[in-house]
């Protein structure tokens, strides 16, 4: 599991380090499925490569929209290369607001009883 925490309306980035210990370049096409899939998103794109006995990572971002913990799941297919197939990965995405910062500050008056 991936937790993203931070403020409400906040972008939080998390990196998924995947290594390669084979000869062989893996290709895996990363997916986003879920309830909230849409509140996340991979800004490198949806193909990621990894060179033999290589390791790369992927960021994964989140931009909370609501109070709400968002869930979505990180799919990571392996697309085959060269008859060389690596594992499906999967990774839970969950999210925690821990604080809301205020976007401005109004100040009004107005009586509080009137006859």
């Amino acid at each position: 599991t991936i937790e993203f925490t931070g403020a409400l309306h906040a972008t939080v980035i998390k990196q998924v380090r995947l290594k390669n210990p084979s000869i062989k370049t893996l290709v895996y096409n990363a997916t986003l499925v879920g309830r909230d899939a849409g509140d996340f998103s991979l800004p490198k794109g949806n193909t990621v490569t990894i060179a033999p006995k290589r390791q790369t990572s992927v960021n994964v971002e989140f931009t909370s929209r609501f109070l709400h913990p968002a869930e979505a799941v990180l799919l990571l297919i392996s697309k085959s290369v060269g008859g060389i197939d690596g594992a499906t990965l999967t990774f839970s995405l969950k999210s925690e607001v821990k604080h809301i910062e205020p976007t401005d500050i109004l100040k009004c008056k107005s009586p509080c009883y009137e006859l």
